[in-house]
């Protein structure tokens, strides 16, 4: 007659050892003697990041300065704002056009003349409102501690009333709702 199956060995609950083992792996795995592993961005299906440095974190701490971020956004404002007023006077007929004399055609000294002119008004303005507006965004975002769309909402408010008020309270109110709508709306399209 045929042994039944698993006759002969010992099955786990007849094993006096088989209980000790088990208790064995189960203070390895949930147990004080359990030894758990550093949770790493690679582990969760991230792409590995080394550890930065003491230079490097102090250059991102430079960039992320209110200083560097007005910095930045003024030189961005003058070569926008110059881009701009080149394209404009571009397209502008009466660029180089002399009010004493109408029939006489511009030469292209004066048109470039003009079209320089135009581009460098317009970069000054471009670079003053941008380092107005991340200065006071940069500012407010200090204070609040939080990044948020309310930070340049606010700072649209601060830099288009400032910019406003130069022509009386009214224009300085509709300044401010004007570029705190602009700043959300872009807002709302960058993040």
């Amino acid at each position: 007659m045929a042994a039944p199956r698993g006759a002969g060995a010992a099955s786990p609950r007849s094993d006096p050892d088989s209980g000790l083992i088990y208790s064995q792996l189960l203070q390895h795995l949930v147990g004080e003697h359990r030894q758990p592993r550093p949770l790493s961005p690679t582990a969760l299906g991230a792409f590995p990041a080394p550890v930065k440095s003491e230079e490097q974190k102090m250059v991102e701490r430079a960039m992320e300065s209110c200083g560097f971020k007005a910095t930045l956004a003024c030189v961005g404002g003058f070569v926008l704002g110059g881009a701009f007023g080149i394209f404009t006077a571009g397209i502008d007929t009466n660029v180089g056009f002399d009010p004493k004399d109408p029939l006489r055609t511009p030469t292209a000294k004066e048109v470039l003349k003009d079209m320089g002119q135009r581009g460098m008004s317009y970069a000054k303005n471009f670079a003053i409102v941008g380092a107005m507006f991340s200065c006071t965004e940069c500012i407010i975002e200090s204070y609040r501690g939080k990044s948020d769309w309310k930070n340049s909402v606010l700072s649209g408010c601060v830099t288009g009333g400032a910019i406003g008020f130069r022509a009386g309270l009214k224009a300085g109110a509709i300044g401010c709702g004007g570029f705190a709508a602009f700043s959300a709306v872009i807002d709302y399209y960058l993040r």
